[in-house]
């Protein structure tokens, strides 16, 4: 460990690591230094000057706190600790005056801007600022910049900080924001007027300190201080991302990123933050029950009756959705099964083998990429299937870890080496080569791409295999947020999801939207969009989405977490456990359970880890029997980051962000 260094804070003595910046050590302290360009996840610019602060002995003018270090401090003239003061005449005054700049030319559009309420430069030109002002010259302006249909801009506002532009660069890897001119003339811009080209262009709303950049969909809707704040789990994809969501009276208005360092750090992706207009369009309120091939609304006592009717003496299939909480799983498999029916998750078809947890969830945390040396990627594209971690894996290459591709090649932001797009590379890997991985703290993640065609399982082992002889850490990345959870509590069968299907008589559909459902079944679909699944359906009974229920998911790497409930499901909708708990009381077996505490007591006691909240289980190593896969290209997942569920397939947005990615990538490049 570090040899702590003592440094006097405003006559408070601490110990810090010597590598600490002064602003870092002021925080430490529990001392507030302002600041606007500083943020702790990007690189020090050092340009704003807000977060100047007296070192005693030192220069005789006041010192960036963001960009000295406490190494850099001389210690007193009889050894004493370093004295830094945030508070003298000298900061004061020196604040003030930064200030004054910062309002030379911000135009004074408090009331119109929808930063109002939330904004750095409001609270810190009251807290550190002058109540009057010396400059009585004409303000400039600035053109706006057209960003794309996610980011508002009014850049007269911008105060140049820098945080979009090092944003977009180091942690999103695009290249299109930077800075141009000097002096006055300085404006941000984007190169000859692009459109930002990345799923994780919405962080540089929050971190704009100054209404310069806001939320586009969100603008003049409502206030902050109007909006009632739930702090939940986002389900767009995989990860587990922690969110707040914002609503007002019974609508969602905004979601943002809570910080969670061991999943998330404080970015989400542009799906997870821009949804929530896909909550309101396209939902299912009313139950429906289909007569004469047409479906008309009918009451819940109607349609759970139908529904009950349709499945006593039959055999019975479950079907769980990508987006179905771990107590709904439950629920429902032990109604299928207690009717003598299957019941899957694995709708996709991946080859997860059931009761291994180290083969479908692996043994890695999403930490452990920030520490790796050496990260292999078999059969998945982060960038799309999970854009946050893929900003992890570029700060592990930045930090220099080499990472190798088995699979179709993407620009992922990051420079890799392709080692071949089929099964015969994977097999090529394990015969030898593995120098570059050994000893590196290597993480070895498999997409779902890889795992879903019938030589699934071989393509597993043989990844696995890799992961065993080079001593690396394992990580499986899906891309459901209740596929895991669902395995968890055993909603399996074996043989997959053509064993479940088999001769089924009558298909439980929970909210299992891309399965395709052929032949004379009955069909029962419980869920929150009228989707492809409702269409098929001949009763359909309304859910609740994921923002309307409280639930437990768990990511991709097998952390349990609590999603809460922001507001309340349309007209007669309920919540997905209410459904099924009344739909056990038709069929005269009625769940012990009547309420979601008691059932998430009893789903707690049969699988114990899901009760240990944020926290990553160790799964113990079983690698799969090896087997020879065949010659096919591996493909991934998610060809549409866009729509890959039934909220984001009902949302305006995403509908448009996916017209223009299409329209991106048909574009006919110029000749060089």
């Amino acid at each position: 460990m570090t040899d702590l260094r003592k440094i006097i804070i405003d006559e408070k003595e601490v110990e810090v690591d010597p590598a600490m910046t002064l602003i870092q050590a002021c925080e430490q302290a529990g001392v507030e230094v302002p600041r606007f360009c500083y943020h702790e996840r990007l690189s020090i610019a050092g340009n704003c000057r807000m977060c100047l602060v007296e070192v005693v002995g030192g220069p005789p003018k006041p010192a960036a706190s963001c960009a000295m270090q406490v190494r850099d401090l001389r210690p007193g003239p009889e050894g004493q600790p370093p004295v830094v003061k945030t508070n003298s005449p000298m900061v004061k005054k020196a604040r003030e005056g930064v200030m004054e700049f910062m309002l030379i030319n911000h135009p004074l559009d408090c009331p119109i801007c929808d930063q109002g309420g939330e904004c750095d430069l409001q609270d810190q030109a009251m807290a550190y600022g002058l109540s009057t002002t010396r400059h009585r010259e004409a303000k400039r302006a600035v053109d706006d910049l057209d960003l794309g249909p996610l980011v508002s801009t009014a850049m007269t506002r911008c105060i140049s900080c820098t945080r979009c532009v090092r944003f977009t660069t180091e942690i999103a890897g695009i290249s299109q924001m930077g800075q141009t001119g000097r002096g006055e003339d300085a404006e941000i811009t984007s190169y000859l007027n692009e459109t930002l080209d990345s799923n994780l262009q919405g962080n540089i709303i929050d971190l704009c300190p100054v209404g310069a950049l806001t939320s586009k969909p969100y603008a003049f809707t409502a206030r902050p201080w109007e909006l009632r704040k739930t702090e939940t789990i986002d389900v767009m994809d995989a990860l587990g991302s922690n969110i707040r969501v914002d609503t007002k009276g019974r609508e969602v208005m905004r979601i943002l990123p809570r910080n969670h360092d061991g999943v998330n750090e404080e970015w989400i992706s542009d799906k997870s933050r821009f949804v929530w207009d896909g909550l309101r369009r396209q939902r299912l309120d009313t139950p429906y029950v289909r007569e004469n091939g047409k479906l008309r609304k009918a009451t819940w006592g109607e349609a759970l009756g139908k529904a009950a009717e349709a499945m006593k003496g039959k055999k019975v299939a479950g079907l769980v959705g990508d987006l179905v909480s771990t107590e709904a799983a439950f629920s429902l498999k032990q109604i299928v099964e207690g009717l003598g029916g299957k019941v899957e998750c694995r709708t996709d078809r991946a080859k997860l083998p059931e009761g291994n947890r180290s083969a479908y969830v692996g043994t890695a945390a999403i930490e452990d990429i920030d520490s790796a040396k050496a990260i292999m990627i078999i059969g998945a594209n982060p960038r799309v299937e999970a854009p946050v971690m893929n900003a992890r894996i570029r700060k592990a290459w930045l930090a220099g870890a080499n990472i190798g591709v088995v699979g179709e090649a993407h620009d992922l932001t990051y420079e890799y080496a392709h080692l071949g797009n089929d099964r015969e590379a994977l097999l090529k890997l394990n015969e030898g080569g593995h120098e570059g991985a050994l000893g590196k703290d290597t993480v070895v993640i498999i997409g779902q791409g890889a795992l879903r065609e019938a030589d699934g399982e071989a393509v597993l082992s043989q990844a696995m295999k890799f992961a065993e002889t080079t001593e690396s850490k394992f990580l499986v990345l899906h891309t459901a947020a209740g596929r895991v959870g669902a395995m968890d509590v055993g909603a399996v069968t074996e043989g997959g999801l053509d064993a479940a299907l088999d001769e089924a008589e009558v298909i439980y559909n929970l909210g299992s939207d891309e399965v395709d459902i052929d032949g004379g079944a009955f069909v029962i679909y419980q869920g929150s969009h009228g989707d492809r699944g409702a269409h098929r359906a001949d009763v359909i009974l309304p859910g609740a989405a994921y923002t309307e229920e409280s639930g437990v998911f768990v990511n991709t790497e097998g952390r349990p977490q609590l999603a809460q409930r922001a507001g309340f499901a349309p007209g007669d909708a309920k919540e997905n456990w209410a459904i099924l708990r009344a739909l056990s009381a038709e069929l005269e077996a009625t769940q012990p359970w009547d309420s979601l505490g008691g059932l998430r007591t009893q789903m707690i006691e049969a699988v114990p880890h899901l009760g240990a909240m944020d926290q990553v289980p160790a799964n113990e190593w079983k690698r799969v029997a090896l087997r020879k896969p065949g010659k096919a290209t591996l493909i991934n997942a998610v060809s549409d980051f866009y729509l890959t569920n039934p909220i984001a397939r009902a949302s305006q947005l995403m509908a448009e962000l996916s017209a223009n990615a299409k329209a991106r990538s048909e574009q006919a490049m110029a000749a060089e």
